[in-house]
């Protein structure tokens, strides 16, 4: 099956000289949750913007389900909703008109039975006739997508989705986009959450200085970068680790009290039984164990530090 996105050798640089993005590749497979993460002015609210049509590459291509975006700009527009970082409607309509005049934005009928159910399903049916000015944080956060849905679009962009949304509202918004998902939409999200994008991303992109350093399906990033480590309690705390424990590249922490190991879970051989072996050799006792893997969020670290 086709990408349902196609980006190719994409670069933005701005008036002021500034070099946004540098030779950006990259496919988007039709219903996939694909997150892109970076640092702040790293390139992702950029890449979406020229996407979406928003703001001119200085070269290179994109593609929407085979419509060119400069050449095909209505068909392929009317096939992606955005939601913005930052709300932009007039604070004094209602959700509902606000909601509706997005649909006739894109030259479509109005379909109240429609704009009903994004409402409902966005908890927001009861807010109808509020005006946007009245209603929470939150709940503008879910005004936006619910303008992003207004058209039926089959591709949604989420740049900061829950960015000052409480928890709670931010599961609500979760459990929305596991919907849409499902009913076949295509999530791309910028989060700086990095849990919620290991919990809801099949795929990740990790952006930094304009450039993509790496897209990996989700499981296998964990699995080829995530670093396990195993901690172990000692009976007594040790000053510094016995010359002949050195191969092991053990590190001492909690005040010389732990002694920690770090592994390749996909290695061919831990060496965890080397080790074990060589601390009774050396007598050292330890009263507890424990093994944990490095989360998304340290891998993510990582790679921005390594591009430095």
């Amino acid at each position: 099956m086709p990408p349902i996105i196609s980006v190719n050798d994409l670069s933005k640089t701005y008036a002021t000289g500034f070099l946004a993005l540098k030779g950006i590749d990259l496919d988007i497979d039709k219903g996939e949750i694909f997150a892109l993460l970076g640092p702040n002015g790293a390139g992702k609210t950029t890449l979406i913007s020229i996407i979406c049509g928003i703001v001119t590459a200085t070269s290179g291509s994109v593609t929407v389900d085979g419509h060119d975006i400069i050449r095909d700009y209505r068909a392929a527009r009317s096939m992606i909703g955005l939601v913005p970082q930052e709300l932009t409607a007039d604070m004094f309509e209602t959700v509902w008109a606000t909601v509706s005049f997005s649909r006739g934005l894109f030259g479509l009928w109005p379909n109240p039975a429609y704009i009903e159910s994004v409402l409902k399903k966005l908890f927001l049916w009861e807010k109808k006739d509020d005006k946007l000015m009245t209603l929470s944080g939150g709940m503008k956060r879910r005004v936006l997508i619910a303008k992003a849905l207004a058209h039926e679009p089959t591709i949604l962009f989420l740049d900061e989705p829950t960015a000052g949304v409480d928890v709670e509202l931010r599961k609500d918004m979760w459990q929305v986009v596991r919907d849409l998902r499902a009913s076949g939409v295509t999530i791309i999200l910028t989060t700086h959450y990095i849990h919620e994008a290991e919990d809801m991303a099949d795929r990740i992109g990790v952006i930094n200085k304009g450039e993509l350093i790496l897209v990996e399906n989700k499981h296998e990033l964990m699995n080829k970068l995530g670093k396990k480590q195993l901690t172990l309690q000692l009976h007594e705390a040790i000053e510094a680790v016995p010359p002949e424990l050195n191969g092991h590249h053990l590190t001492l922490a909690n005040g010389g009290s732990e002694l920690v190991y770090t592994y390749d879970s996909q290695g061919p051989r831990t060496g965890i039984t080397h080790l074990l072996t060589d601390l009774a050799q050396a007598g050292i006792r330890f009263k507890d164990l424990d093994t944990t893997q490095s989360s998304l969020e340290d891998i993510f670290v990582d790679l921005v530090r390594r591009d430095r």
